[in-house]
């Protein structure tokens, strides 16, 4: 659905066998709360406009009806904004529906493993048996030991008439080390993110939130930190997706790394990585004294150079950065090949569609490092 004047969605019919009413209206629904960033009232008008359009409902089940179960549900619930006055807004349990949505659409259809921890190829004193065995070293726990090879051994070496177990015959069952990594996925919300006709922003959220329930659910021992960045940077949490909004901001990316390294120094996994998810040139940067200094023209060397040096504080660091760029201008490209260049890390030239899968790629091939 795209109206003139009017921000668009685009709508595609459907409707699976066996889906009730309310599941079809609610997939939907969940769509419409991430585009108008949390706000009810807007979505279920944006969802009357499309059942006047689509069809969406019948007299035996109407918008009204749809509402109604949404309260009895748990999904919206009556709220009190600062003015007194009393509305309709989502709650926690619709926040976790509406990334699990996410996660689906952006990250279904990609195998996923059982066990939800992504191994590497160091074995070691690790955590998950890997079947092959090896002989017994000093410092291995006892609970390593294999019985049943160890008493083979004693027998093969010692015969069986008479019983003896030494340090020589004890096998333990090898194992692996389990990968634990530590991302930080800074999110543009300068104003360009809503420039030109084009919502990035809500393809930005929507891959957020799919990275925040990946990680959560699929990989609890890895961490996931959010932080936005305009004129300043600032952390978010997960809970805080849905609603995030485009502000009339500049973008101070040299802000935004500073807080993603200093987030990552006090985590203690091996592997750390920052994802980068902007559509526009570095603009703006805080001064010593507390003004900021900006420019909107072309890109500044003043700035730039500010990003470049943060992307050599972070290789240092042993912290890739990758970026992926939502916008085609030669001379940006030409600002994060160098940025990339100085990190040692990617870069994504992406249009908005394949965003979600580029992430979740890179996320699992930098998952696989070997820990040291």
């Amino acid at each position: 659905m795209n109206n003139s004047g009017k921000k668009g969605f685009y709508f595609k019919q459907y409707e699976e066998k066996g889906t009730s009413p309310f599941d079809k209206l609610f997939g939907i629904f969940k769509e419409l709360i991430t585009h108008t960033s949390g706000d009810f009232d807007e979505a279920i008008d944006w969802l009357r406009e499309l059942d006047k359009e689509y069809e969406l409902t019948d007299e035996n089940y109407t918008i009204e009806d749809f509402i109604e179960d949404l309260k009895a549900k748990g999904y919206i619930r009556e709220e009190i904004d600062a003015e007194g006055g009393s509305g309709l807004g989502i709650t926690a349990k619709t926040e976790r529906a509406i990334r699990q949505q996410a996660l689906e659409n952006i990250f279904g259809n990609l195998n996923k493993s059982g066990a939800g921890n992504h191994k590497t190829k160091a074995a070691g004193l690790g955590d998950e048996l890997t079947g092959e065995f090896r002989s017994y070293h000093f410092g291995d726990g006892l609970e390593k030991i294999s019985l049943t090879e160890s008493l083979k051994n004693a027998q093969i070496n010692h015969g069986i008439g008479s019983f003896e177990l030494t340090e020589d015959d004890l096998v333990v069952e090898d194992s692996t080390y389990k990968s634990q990594m530590s991302t930080v996925l800074m999110i543009d919300i300068s104003h360009s993110m809503i420039l030109y006709g084009e919502d990035r922003i809500t393809p930005a959220k929507k891959v957020a939130m799919a990275l925040a329930e990946l990680i959560t659910t699929r990989y609890p021992k890895d961490t996931i930190d959010i932080l936005v960045f305009g004129n300043d940077a600032w952390s978010i949490s997960i809970k805080d997706i849905p609603y995030l909004k485009v502000g009339p901001y500049h973008t101070n990316t040299v802000a935004g790394l500073q807080l993603a390294m200093d987030i990552l120094r006090r985590k203690r996994n091996t592997n750390k990585q920052i994802f980068m998810i902007t559509d526009g040139k570095p603009s703006c940067v805080k001064e010593r004294d507390g003004t900021y200094y900006m420019n909107s023209n072309g890109l500044d060397p003043y700035v730039t150079e500010k990003c470049y040096t943060q992307a050599a504080q972070a290789r240092k660091l042993h912290i890739p950065i990758t970026t992926f760029m939502i916008a085609r201008d030669s001379y940006l490209q030409q600002f994060v090949d160098k940025f990339t260049e100085t990190n040692q890390g990617k870069a994504f030239y992406t249009g908005l569609k394949g965003l979600g899968e580029m992430i979740f790629q890179d996320y699992e091939t930098n998952r696989k490092k070997r820990l040291k």
